[in-house]
């Protein structure tokens, strides 16, 4: 292109010197950044642009010239179309590096912070962990009828996936078996989405489907959905409209559902003796497998003695709150959503903890400080936020004279973390003692992390 400008389409050689916090590889080219899909750092790689912006530019890498010694084939045909991954490229061990060197990178850039000493990041299985999913469904006549799975790469359009490696085999298998199914539906152009949970069973794993449908299935659907659940073994839900209308249609041996209408799926803190029974649309971690690590790091990083106070702030069904209360005299839990105080409140007593917890429902995005101080004053103080963050939180634990001896903070956006650390550390005078990634999720971009604050010395 004339005045030296490379042109949307036209090759480019790229050195690449970072990944972004997508998998992206990043190099300079005429001055500019270059983010190039599917090229590793200290690569050089032959690439096509293809998008143009004032401040960057986007490149699809097509050829390899000289290959990072991390760069591994991909496990899945989908990969590079699909967007559930991004990745399967690079080996696990260099994913996590790269993970925890962004967690550090965000700390000191966002907050100006830095962790007085590295935790050692946390990992576990890299293939069928996710326990968890959401599976856009798309009746396509073009390509051969109904799609279900994650959205490609950057698009709306459903992906067209056969297999799928980071969900357990057993839900891998049923993808195929869920086009069938909604191809043959009379409403599959009213049943725009399947939400999957995973939970442990006395048999083995038990699998919930969630169905989102905008029409109620007629009498022959729900033949069809029934014969479905019993052949796969499966709990089969209908949603009509949001998360907390979801119903029952019936268990994983095809049976209509009974009075009770609850699901029978749970998962196990094993080290802390806790069964946490939860419903297909309750949030829980997507790999319980990290979640049992997560947690008992956590925990032994808080320090609980039995004479403590303790709040868990963003409690959840309770999944820190019940084993903290294995530690502590006392567990408050807060919690935005009444129906999940409710049911942290149930899993309590099937514990038998509900005399050392109590759960409150509370906006934490909004609560100031006179609040927070209205909980009354807590030891220790353990924050698991959305990917907002816990801003309110941490202006009001930095306003807080009666500081906690320690805080710790699981986070699953690091940029968040970084601001709300910042608070904490220069606002409120608490050192940042220890922070590390957790791989909550292999084969992806996601950074999880963990942090934990004390007062500095004098600020107590």
């Amino acid at each position: 292109m004339a005045g030296g400008v490379s042109a949307a389409g036209e090759p480019l050689t790229l050195d690449i010197d970072s990944l972004d916090l997508e998998a992206n590889g990043v190099a300079h080219h005429e001055g500019k950044v270059v983010f190039v899909r599917g090229a590793l750092p200290g690569e050089r790689v032959r690439a096509t642009l293809v998008r143009r912006k004032p401040r960057f530019d986007v490149a699809q890498t097509v050829e390899v010239l000289r290959e990072s010694p991390s760069r591994v084939v991909p496990r899945c045909p989908h990969f590079g179309v699909c967007g559930g991954c991004s990745m399967q490229h690079l080996e696990p061990g260099a994913q996590l590096a790269i993970k925890q060197r962004a967690l550090e990178d965000q700390l000191w850039h966002i907050g100006k912070v830095r962790p007085g000493s590295i935790l050692r990041p946390l990992a576990g299985p890299v293939w069928g962990y996710r326990y968890r999913a959401r599976l856009s469904v798309r009746h396509v006549p073009k390509k051969g009828g109904v799609l279900v799975g994650f959205h490609e790469r950057g698009s709306s359009y459903v992906a067209d996936m056969r297999e799928c490696h980071v969900l357990p085999p057993r839900v891998s298998d049923l993808l195929v078996p869920l086009r069938e199914l909604v191809g043959g539906l009379s409403l599959r152009e009213r049943l725009p989405q399947v939400e999957v949970a995973v939970g442990e069973h006395d048999a083995g794993l038990l699998v919930a489907l969630v169905l989102r449908v905008l029409d109620a299935p007629g009498a022959q659907d729900r033949s069809r959905l029934l014969e479905f659940a019993a052949r796969e073994h499966v709990e089969l839900w209908l949603q009509p409209k949001g998360p907390d209308s979801i119903e029952l249609l019936c268990t994983a041996d095809g049976r209509p559902a009974g009075s009770d209408g609850d699901s029978q799926l749970a998962y196990r803190l094993r080290e802390f003796d806790v069964a946490m029974p939860f419903r297909p649309t309750d949030f829980t971690q997507v790999n319980h497998r990290i979640n049992e690590v997560l947690v008992s790091r956590a925990i032994r990083l808080l320090g609980p003695q039995p004479e403590d106070r303790v709040a868990d702030l963003f409690c959840g069904l309770g999944n820190f709150s019940l084993p903290l209360a294995r530690r502590a005299r006392e567990v408050v839990g807060v919690e935005g959503s009444e129906t999940l105080v409710r049911r942290a409140q149930h899993n309590a007593l099937l514990n038998g903890l509900g005399d050392r917890t109590t759960f409150r429902a509370a906006n934490l995005f909004d609560e100031g400080a006179a609040g927070f101080r209205a909980l009354g004053r807590f030891d220790r103080v353990l924050i698991d936020p959305p990917r907002e963050g816990a801003l309110e939180v941490a202006k009001a634990l930095a306003a807080d004279p009666g500081k906690p001896v320690r805080v710790v903070y699981v986070s699953c956006n690091p940029a968040t973390l970084a601001r709300d650390a910042a608070i904490l550390v220069h606002q409120g005078g608490f050192a940042m003692t220890a922070a590390g990634a957790v791989d909550m999720f292999p084969q992806t971009s996601h950074v999880e992390s963990m942090a934990v604050f004390e007062p500095s010395t004098g600020s107590a």
